[in-house]
């Protein structure tokens, strides 16, 4: 876990996550226990359990309960995590090599079955019937966002209505359920959920925009993989988009997903959209989405953790990692 002060007002209760998320590689099947300890032995940076933590913290409650839903929340974004490196091919994750490239993908999928499993059996635990509902349609969302992007790879006549509903799917759907979830599970208010869920959806979705600016303006050790790989894959995003918008630099994306082997037609197309003003264009339609996730948080009671939540808006709108 990153020491990030936003995480301050729930830093013990986010180790009491990563404690559980270590128990559960103690298995009694070898075989098992080796792929969950090599999953669990390099914890993310947990800001998908700390949003559902801080987000019960406005109101007094069972924290067992939001508890079980935070790790329910991290195992489902660790499984899904687990089969989007499988359907990539990918060799990495956080430095290390992914399940699927040390133990092929049918025992990838498997162990991601399993995590997806033990993580619906805890939101279950919590007898909310409206937040595993919700739990159940995220885990839709998150299959069919990853559908929408296979089906559109090397697809250059996409809409930013599209965009937006595929990053919405993969990436937004679990950080509102982060938020909302907590929120229901602390007996919070039908405004306060409602405002909660609409910062994990703002949040998410600038999260999201943010990670794909940087992959045409980070540094391949900043983000892990080579720049311009969205685009290498196929995968048309964001800085993509906006750039299309000028006819000389459409025809050359479109060129370059039509021969993507061609590397200086795609090291072409790459350079058009890393232009300051493509990305200044797309850093402030991310500001746009933080802001509306700060004017969602005006709506509740200040506190230690709304701060948090408002810090947590300006890590995501400045990241490079």
């Amino acid at each position: 876990m990153q020491p990030v002060s936003f995480y301050e007002p729930v830093r013990e209760r986010l180790e009491k996550v990563n404690s559980s998320l270590a128990e559960m590689a103690e298995q009694k099947h070898p075989f098992l226990a080796k792929l969950l300890d090599h999953t669990f032995s390099t914890p993310g940076k947990n800001i998908r359990p700390a949003i559902t933590l801080l987000a019960s913290n406005f109101h007094r409650h069972d924290e067992r309960l939001t508890e079980k839903m935070a790790i329910g929340v991290e195992l489902l974004h660790i499984a899904s995590l687990i089969h989007d490196d499988t359907v990539d091919g990918a060799a990495l994750r956080r430095g290390k090599l992914t399940i699927s490239s040390l133990w092929g993908p049918k025992g990838a999928v498997l162990v991601g079955d399993y995590i997806f499993a033990a993580s619906a059996t805890l939101v279950c635990d919590t007898g909310n019937i409206r937040v595993i509902r919700r739990f159940a349609e995220t885990i839709m969302e998150l299959a069919s966002g990853e559908l929408q992007e296979m089906a559109e790879t090397y697809n250059p006549e996409q809409s930013m209505e599209g965009y937006l509903e595929r990053i919405y799917n993969k990436t937004a759907s679990l950080f509102t359920t982060a938020a909302e979830s907590g929120a229901i599970l602390s007996g919070a208010p039908e405004a306060c959920s409602q405002a909660l869920r609409s910062y994990g959806h703002n949040l998410g979705m600038a999260f999201q925009v943010v990670d794909d600016i940087l992959d045409f303006d980070g540094t391949e050790e900043e983000i892990g993989k080579p720049i311009g790989s969205d685009l290498t894959n196929g995968v048309v995003t964001l800085p993509t988009l906006i750039a299309m918008k000028h006819k000389a630099c459409s025809e050359v994306v479109k060129r370059a997903l039509e021969s993507p082997n061609n590397s200086d037609l795609m090291c072409e197309a790459i350079n058009l959209i890393q232009d300051d003003r493509v990305l200044e264009e797309s850093y402030n339609f991310a500001s746009r989405y933080c802001e509306k996730a700060l004017d969602n948080l005006a709506e509740l009671p200040e506190s230690h953790s709304r701060d948090s939540l408002e810090e947590l808006v300006s890590h995501v709108k400045v990241r490079r990692s």
